[in-house]
């Protein structure tokens, strides 16, 4: 199996844009469709952030990931310059989310004018009726459009974000979906199970809530018709064309180090985790103010770091050790698990119980 593991000594940052032009049923994110004042006075604070932790002697920045909300809502020219004030690598991977309604090709050519290496577009889903389910607002067609878009400004790589799940979305709505998107040809797709957040819209309507039985079959369904289309499953939720891996996640699954700025962005630094502030409101006067924005903090344990790092690799293709399940786990789950050469792997079944056999990982075996 070719390993997806990054070089030991990459290293990331985080950039979070709060703002949307409306909230999804479904999303718990720290975003707001009420602030789209605040947007200019938030990049500045931003880039005056990103320009304090290059002066106290940022290391070289090998992925940026910006997300949010929205982050194509917010103009070009500032976040590029965000981005651009990072001392980035040689050879960065630079991923900017974007709403398919947000794009046109002047903005896709401001991003690679910029630097930006990959976008990621949120779909959802190419079926209006199962759009509206989900409280999404955009326009399928805007999908393709988006696409041709980030082509034609030389933008290589590309994500479709995916759900599926919802209440009233048929197996045939979900094959529609994924041939589609398999059309248009992006480099990467990540297709996640609908989850009932609290706090949420769609937490209060029990009668939208999915079933754990259908979003499996659309799950086995989905992995199915992406690897048949030559799509490679890289991590749960996420699949591949070769080498078009999405570098900065694989630093999330690896605990990798990086550095979150924004409000209610999270960093990690050698087992040391923290959050900023919540509001752009806070976060924007902590910055003018040169006070800390960070939240809180938590230490993991040695302990807890080396569990931690099966159960995320047990969700990778590369897999864990044999070792790390005893042997009467190996055999109770035979059915779940694919075992080469020493190691196992979770098979397209056993992605889907992965919390329940992460819990039977023996630490430090």
């Amino acid at each position: 199996m070719k390993s997806t593991l990054p070089p030991p000594d990459q290293f990331g940052v985080y950039l979070h844009i709060p703002f949307c032009s409306r909230r999804c049923d479904y999303c718990a994110f720290a975003t707001w469709d009420d602030r789209g004042h605040l947007q200019a006075e938030y990049m500045a604070a931003l880039l005056r952030d990103v320009e304090q932790a290059v002066a106290n002697g940022l290391q070289t920045v090998d992925t940026v990931f910006v997300g949010g909300g929205t982050p194509s809502l917010v103009d070009p020219d500032q976040l590029m310059s965000v981005i651009n004030a990072l001392p980035l690598s040689l050879k960065p991977e630079i991923t900017i989310e974007c709403n398919p309604d947000n794009v046109s090709e002047a903005l896709m050519h401001a991003y690679k004018k910029g630097g930006a290496t990959r976008i990621s577009l949120g779909v959802q889903s190419m079926r209006t009726n199962v759009l509206k389910i989900l409280g999404r607002e955009h326009n399928p067609e805007n999908v393709r459009t988006a696409v041709g878009a980030a082509k034609a400004a030389g933008i290589e790589e590309i994500n479709l974000d995916l759900i599926y799940g919802s209440v009233g979305e048929s197996i045939d709505d979900v094959r529609s979906t994924i041939s589609e998107v398999v059309a248009l040809q992006p480099t990467h797709v990540s297709a996640y199970g609908l989850t009932v957040e609290p706090g949420t819209p769609l937490s209060r309507d029990p009668s939208r809530f999915p079933d754990d039985d259908d979003e499996a079959d659309k799950y086995l369904l989905i992995n199915s018709l992406l690897e048949d289309a030559g799509y490679a499953n890289y991590e749960i939720s996420n699949w591949s064309r070769q080498g078009s891996e999405c570098r900065h996640n694989l630093l999330y699954w690896r605990q990798g180090n990086y550095l979150g700025f924004g409000c209610a962005a999270h960093s990690h630094v050698s087992g040391r985790r923290s959050w900023n502030v919540r509001t752009p409101d806070r976060y924007i006067d902590l910055v003018a103010s040169g006070e800390s924005r960070e939240a809180s903090f938590e230490d993991l344990s040695a302990e807890a770091r080396t569990l931690e790092a099966l159960q995320l690799a047990l969700r990778m293709r590369d897999g864990i050790s044999e070792n790390h399940l005893l042997a009467i786990d190996l055999e109770m789950l035979e059915e779940f698990l694919i075992r080469e050469n020493g190691r196992i792997r979770l098979n397209p079944r056993g992605r889907l119980v992965a919390n329940e056999i992460a819990v039977r990982l023996v630490a430090g075996s």
